[in-house]
C-alpha cells in the first residue's frame, strides 16, 4: 500500500468502513434473531416478462416467437428459474429463508406469476398472490408475492392512475398502484406496489405524470392513516425517479408534516443506482416507511439496500458492471433484468 498516496489511501479507508459496517450489521442481525424473527422486505422489476403468446388487446407482438425478440415458452420459463432463484436469494444470508413479501413489476399476467410461485425454490414457501390486471397498453401489471402462513391478507385492491398522452392529448393507459393490507402477528401492514410512468419523452416533459402518481399515492396513504392509525405502510416500487426527484420529496411530507423516511436516499446521493444508463446509475427502485416504523420498538427496520451480486452484473463488454438483462435492441442475452432488486431487513421482537 502505498500510504503516501492520498486517494489510494482514502479509497482503502472508504472501502475498509463499508465492510465493516456490512459486519455490523450482519452481527446485529445475528444478534438479533437469537431473541426475535427478522424478515425480508423485497421488490423487483424483473424486466419484461412475457408468457410468448400474443395477445390481441395489447402491445405483446415483441415478446412473442414470431416478434423482434424471438420470444419462446422456452425462453420465459428459463427467465422464471433464474428469476426464482434471485428472489430465493434475496437477504437469505440475513434471515437464512427467502422474503416474507416480494413486489414485482413488468409481469404480463397471473399465468407467470403462478410460474414463479410454482418454481422449484419458491414453491415449498407456499406464497399467496395479490394481483389484478392493470390496463397498462403494453399488458404489464404489478403484483405481490406473500408467505401465507405469516402474513394474513385482509384487503387489496388496484388504484387506476388516470394520463393524458403527451402528444395526442388522449387518454393514456397505464400501471395499477397495488396496495395490500393485512397482519404480520398483531402488526397491521399496508403494501403499496408502484411502477410509476417512465421518462419516455424526456425526464422534464414526463415529469407531470409522476407528479400524477404522486398525487394519487398521497390520496391513498392519507385514507389508510385516517382508517389504520397505528398501522405501518411500506411503499416499494419503480418509481422513475430518484428519492431527491420532486415526486418522490412530495410523498414525503404534507405541508411541514412528514409523513415517510427514505432509507435510500442516502444511496443515492453517493451514487448508488438499481439501473444505469448512459454511464450513469440511477435510484429508481425504492423502500420507503411510514414515520411509525422508527416508533416502535417490536416491529422496525434494520436496513435496506440494492442487491446487485456479480450473477446480476453484465460481466464484459460496453456495459460491463450494468445490470445483466434479458434481452437487448433485438438480442436474446438470457440475462436477469435492467435492474436490481432491492430489499428491507425489518425485525420483528418476540412478546
Amino acid at each position: 500500500m502505498i500510504w503516501d498516496n492520498k486517494y489510494i489511501k482514502n479509497v482503502y479507508f472508504e472501502k475498509l468502513i463499508k465492510i465493516m459496517k456490512q459486519l455490523l450489521v450482519l452481527f446485529s442481525c445475528f444478534v438479533f434473531s437469537q431473541q426475535g424473527s427478522l424478515h425480508t422486505l423485497a421488490f423487483y422489476n424483473v424486466e419484461n416478462l412475457f408468457d410468448a403468446i400474443d395477445n390481441p388487446n395489447t402491445f405483446d407482438d415483441d415478446y412473442t416467437p414470431l416478434g423482434r425478440n424471438k420470444w419462446t415458452k422456452e425462453l420465459m420459463e428459463q427467465k422464471v428459474r433464474q428469476l426464482s432463484n434471485v428472489l430465493f436469494s434475496i437477504g437469505n444470508i440475513e434471515t437464512k429463508r427467502p422474503p416474507l413479501l416480494i413486489g414485482l413489476v413488468e409481469v404480463e399476467n397471473r399465468t407467470v406469476i403462478n410460474q414463479i410461485v410454482s418454481s422449484e425454490k419458491l414453491k415449498p414457501y407456499d406464497y399467496g398472490i395479490a394481483h389484478f390486471e392493470s390496463p397498462d397498453f403494453r399488458g404489464i401489471d404489478t403484483a405481490l408475492l406473500y408467505r401465507k402462513t405469516q402474513l394474513k391478507i385482509t384487503h387489496q385492491k388496484a388504484y387506476a392512475l388516470e394520463l393524458v398522452d403527451l402528444k395526442t392529448g388522449r387518454k393514456r393507459t397505464t400501471r395499477d398502484i397495488l396496495v395490500v393490507s393485512g397482519y404480520l402477528n398483531q402488526h397491521h401492514l399496508t403494501i403499496l406496489v408502484n411502477h410509476w410512468p417512465s421518462r419516455r419523452g424526456g425526464k422534464v416533459r414526463s415529469a407531470a405524470q409522476r407528479f400524477k402518481a404522486a398525487q394519487l399515492h398521497r390520496k391513498i396513504t392519507d385514507s389508510i392513516a385516517r382508517k389504520h392509525p397505528n398501522g405501518k405502510i411500506i411503499s416499494m416500487g419503480d418509481y422513475n425517479d430518484e428519492p431527491k426527484d420532486k415526486s418522490l420529496q412530495w410523498i414525503m411530507k404534507k405541508k411541514k408534516e412528514k409523513l415517510f423516511y427514505n432509507p435510500m436516499l442516502a444511496m443515492a446521493k453517493k451514487g448508488i443506482g438499481s439501473l444505469a444508463y448512459n454511464d450513469r446509475w440511477y435510484l429508481f427502485d425504492q423502500m420507503l416507511f411510514s414515520l411509525n416504523w422508527d416508533e416502535d420498538s417490536s416491529l422496525f427496520v434494520i436496513k435496506t439496500e440494492v442487491y446487485s451480486p456479480a450473477k446480476l452484473r453484465t460481466q464484459r463488454g460496453r456495459y460491463q458492471g450494468y445490470p445483466f438483462r434479458t434481452t437487448f435492441r433485438g438480442n436474446v442475452l438470457e440475462g436477469y433484468s435492467d435492474h436490481f432488486p432491492v430489499y428491507s431487513i425489518i425485525g420483528e421482537k418476540k412478546d
